[in-house]
């Protein structure tokens, strides 16, 4: 990978072009084409990263020009309809299937599993795992029952996905699933009501042998 460098947020030029139109091909939607290193790309690039099971990072390092150059195969959580979302609650990634391929892979955060009390609402900020169909959706920004959404498609009563200012890499909401802003339009025109929704947490992938806790199983084997 040698010509390659290092990308942060803020740096410009050929090589984040590069990884924008490459990561628009690969279905990680980017943003606006730019120069520049925006957060709508490092969005992009936190989604590339975890769906190829790398830790996301604001940085375009070495191990991720290499992901990039060869993706992991994307795996479907569910074997059902060839049109439909996936939320995968473990890696915090929404992917809008189309026809058998995902068009649409956006990173997301979901519930995060605390007690909360506001504006008069309490309850267990979770997102919950099922099957389920898109049934209602609200265009542009809306007032929600516990802040303000940006194009929502709900799915389980007032449970949905909608564009937010704040997806941090953490789950973070009070149980939908947070969108960045510039993926929550495109979201909102590809999922008509009634498409399948499901919301599943995948399995990690097992440690490669001589790594973690496989080195400390091994070592005492050996001994």
């Amino acid at each position: 990978m040698s010509g390659f460098t290092t990308l942060h947020v803020g740096d410009s030029g050929a090589q984040v072009q590069q990884v924008q139109r490459r990561l628009d091909r690969l279905g990680f939607a980017s943003g606006s084409p730019s120069s520049e290193y925006r957060p709508a790309l490092r969005a992009a690039v936190w989604a590339f990263q975890k769906a190829n099971e790398l830790p996301p990072v604001d940085e375009v390092d070495l191990t991720t020009w290499r992901a990039l150059s060869h993706p992991a195969r994307f795996r479907p959580l569910v074997r059902a309809e060839p049109t439909r979302v996936e939320i995968d609650l473990r890696r915090q990634l929404l992917t809008a299937w189309k026809d058998g391929k995902p068009a649409l892979v956006t990173h997301i955060s979901t519930g995060n599993g605390e007690h909360y009390c506001e504006k008069g609402r309490c309850g267990v900020a979770v997102t919950p795992v099922g099957d389920f169909r898109a049934w209602f959706r609200t265009p542009g920004w809306t007032k929600g029952p516990l802040g303000e959404q940006f194009y929502t498609v709900y799915f389980n009563g007032e449970v949905g996905f909608h564009g937010s200012e704040r997806v941090p890499l953490r789950p973070a909401s009070h149980g939908c699933i947070r969108v960045p802003l510039h993926n929550a339009r495109p979201l909102y025109d590809m999922i008509p009501t009634g498409t399948p929704v499901y919301v599943r947490r995948s399995e990690a992938p097992e440690a490669p042998r001589g790594s973690g806790q496989n080195a400390e199983r091994e070592k005492a084997e050996r001994s």
